[in-house]
């Protein structure tokens, strides 16, 4: 569970590297216990999370909507760190932006090994800023 306090401890730190592990865990755990949480809060408001009907509804949809700005926040830097893990730019996070193909290159991308010789050489375990 390293790997996901890093995510949230290295928030914001773009030039660093991640490993797979480092970046799969905190994907993967990110997507489970979103989809519990939303599900059992929608149970227990008996509606979407979207549909606003008193001022309960608001403020839980302003806070699920905070959460979820610093997930992808975080998810965007540990995105940053595993491309430079495989010794590439960040930029290649826009590859996404073409449909289809784009998402399936940047999984590649994602699950491609360590490289050696990346210009990024501090791991994002031993980064302090």
């Amino acid at each position: 569970m390293n790997a996901y306090k890093e995510f949230w401890t290295k928030m914001f730190v773009w030039n660093a590297t991640a490993t797979r592990a480092q970046y799969w865990i905190p994907i993967i755990v990110n997507y489970l216990i979103g989809g519990i949480l939303i599900n059992v809060i929608e149970k227990i408001q008996g509606h979407s999370l979207e549909d606003i009907y008193n001022f309960s509804d608001l403020s839980t949809n302003t806070v699920a909507k905070l959460i979820a700005l610093l997930v992808w926040i975080a998810t965007l830097t540990v995105k940053a760190r595993r491309l430079h893990d495989t010794n590439r730019s960040a930029g290649w996070i826009l590859i996404s932006a073409i449909p289809l193909i784009g998402n399936i290159w940047f999984f590649i991308l994602m699950i491609l090994p360590t490289t050696s010789e990346s210009r990024w050489t501090l791991n994002q375990s031993n980064f302090n800023h």
